[in-house]
């Protein structure tokens, strides 16, 4: 994938739609027009919005995707210490690079992360500083980022508007886009898990129905820190053509109800 920057552009029609949400954008695919902006330059954390830079810069970075990565046992501690969410992998488990992306799109998993970063660059650290670099190239001048998983960092920041043209070119990837757009996955049988792990992708899991009025929504990845509110990055398509939806910031968490997802079946059913 070259690094080509991709330009959004105001549609001729703003949508305006009353969301629970304080940031949101709405892109049309096929010209890059922003049908919705609701303080979409606005800084915000991106909370787990973050793995789809992640899983880029690993496709990009790791030329066999088949190959086996070793997840160290010393990893695991500082992740259970700071409550991320796993995909379910073990300590010295040996599991795929390809697995590892689905790991870190669907259940969210941050174990996964750490792995793509390592074998890519040799530590999170360095995988840091090539997220970074896309982000320039991409033209995500808004953006900086300190860790692979979005846990909370002060320094760890975005806008929906950066996150947008994020995933207006990772869609461009066929690997991203079929994870990206897969609602369960079963990993292939590991060295501690017999059957392989199953995974089941966290916006999929919270919404009721992906149907919307002329279409469905085709993929997402969802995030949430007590920082950063709920977050959604999503893909639908509507009469035909596709959009993508990033909204950050919705009150609630886990427990409540899911108004990040609410505000995305909103939107897509207002045009």
């Amino acid at each position: 994938m070259s690094g080509q920057q991709i330009v959004l552009k105001p549609a001729a029609r703003k949508l305006s739609v009353g969301i629970n949400s304080p940031n949101a954008i709405l892109v049309r695919l096929s010209d890059y027009s922003v049908l919705l902006d609701k303080n979409s330059k606005e800084r915000v954390y991106p909370a787990s919005l973050t793995k789809m830079m992640t899983a880029v810069v690993a496709i990009e970075n790791l030329p066999n995707l088949d190959e086996k990565i070793v997840l160290p046992t010393s990893m695991f501690k500082p992740l259970y210490q700071a409550d991320a969410s796993l995909a379910g992998f073990q300590g010295e488990e040996e599991v795929s690079a390809r697995d590892l992306l689905y790991g870190a799109l669907l259940p969210s998993g941050a174990e996964c992360c750490l792995g793509l970063a390592e074998k890519a660059a040799g530590s999170e650290e360095s995988f840091v500083k090539l997220m970074n670099q896309k982000a320039k190239q991409l033209g995500m001048s808004s953006t900086h980022f300190a860790n692979t998983t979005g846990l909370h960092n002060e320094n760890h920041y975005t806008t929906v508007q950066d996150l947008a043209v994020l995933l207006s070119y990772a869609l461009k990837n066929n690997t991203f886009r079929q994870i990206f757009t897969t609602e369960e996955y079963n990993t292939a049988p590991t060295n501690k898990h017999a059957d392989g792990v199953a995974f089941v992708s966290t916006m999929f899991q919270k919404l009721k129905s992906n149907e919307i009025s002329g279409g469905k929504i085709l993929g997402g990845k969802t995030g949430f820190t007590n920082e950063a509110g709920l977050c959604l990055a999503s893909l639908a398509q509507k009469n035909g053509k596709e959009y993508i939806l990033v909204t950050a910031g919705a009150k609630g968490n886990h427990a409540t109800e899911q108004y990040h997802l609410e505000d995305a079946k909103k939107i897509y059913n207002a045009f």
